[in-house]
């Protein structure tokens, strides 16, 4: 049975794969498609696209937007994104810039406890977007703390010392952001939105009604019984099914591509019941 991931990193954010690199892996390990789904940028697109192509695997071109919504942060991907467009580079310029200025302010926060690191050494971590992986990556390598999970726990956190909260964008902002590009939007790893169903199932219904297309039923942290509760979810508000790993490379050494922790299976008919959908609505695929 075919296998597809919709939910990958590369370089070009915060993955530890180039984008080549992301698509041959997929194709080794047997997989009929993958979504190359970057934080807050396309820049990879092309890159992966082209490996496709010599790979004989086929790619969807994606992103992954940090949203702000009334009771916090979640993520919105985008599946079908043109990866050439000038409406989503402007707007993810914009973002970088929001983000570049938080790295600053978490940097200085870093040498104020005493880890004397430098926006460079950042830059010469990361191939696209800085991001918090590349900060834990620096402190580890140098010795000045033990592992990912002690940068993130002690400093990089969301309870950390260092940390500084996302200026993301909003809600509104990013349905009309990938409408207006022709993407189809679908909400993340819906469990990290809240582990309630109640409250869960409230939010859902309210980001059906700006313009969500579908949810991730599959996705690497799901039990048995979440996946069936979002089907009934996806079901219940018309969305429809996507699934993938969020795949990062070495990062996340426990989630592996197409497999996530290891029982995730996500078949090629998701893909096929995307693109109905999109062909239903004049959509390119």
């Amino acid at each position: 049975m075919p296998a597809i991931d919709l939910h990958t990193h590369s370089t070009a954010s915060d993955g530890t794969m180039t984008p080549a690199e992301l698509v041959r892996a997929a194709r080794e390990a047997g997989l009929a498609a993958i979504a190359l789904t970057d934080h807050d940028t396309i820049d990879g697109l092309p890159e992966a696209l082209e490996a496709g192509v010599k790979a004989g695997i086929e790619v969807v071109p994606g992103c992954e937007l940090s949203v702000e919504t009334e009771i916090g942060a979640l993520h919105i991907v985008g599946l079908w994104v043109d990866p050439y467009s000038y409406t989503l580079k402007k707007a993810f310029d914009e973002i970088r810039e929001r983000r570049r200025s938080r790295n600053e302010q978490m940097v200085a926060n870093l040498s104020r406890l005493g880890f004397a690191i430098s926006m460079e050494d950042l830059q010469a971590e990361a191939c696209g977007t800085i991001g918090r992986p590349h900060m834990a990556r620096v402190l580890v390598a140098r010795g000045l703390v033990k592992d990912f999970e002690h940068a993130f726990d002690g400093f990089l956190g969301r309870n950390g010392k260092a940390y500084v909260p996302k200026d993301n964008i909003s809600d509104v902002e990013a349905f009309e952001l990938l409408h207006s590009t022709g993407a189809t939007p679908i909400l993340a790893h819906p469990f990290l939105i809240s582990h309630n169903e109640d409250e869960l199932e409230s939010e859902v219904r309210r980001l059906k009604e700006l313009g969500l297309e579908g949810i991730e039923v599959y996705y690497s942290s799901h039990t048995i019984e979440m996946t069936g509760f979002i089907k009934k979810l996806a079901k219940k508000y018309n969305l429809l099914p996507s699934g993938g790993s969020d795949f990062h490379g070495y990062v996340k050494p426990d989630i592996q591509l197409g497999k996530g922790v290891g029982n995730l299976f996500v078949h090629n008919s998701v893909l096929d019941g995307l693109k109905a959908y999109r062909k239903s609505r004049g959509l390119k695929i």
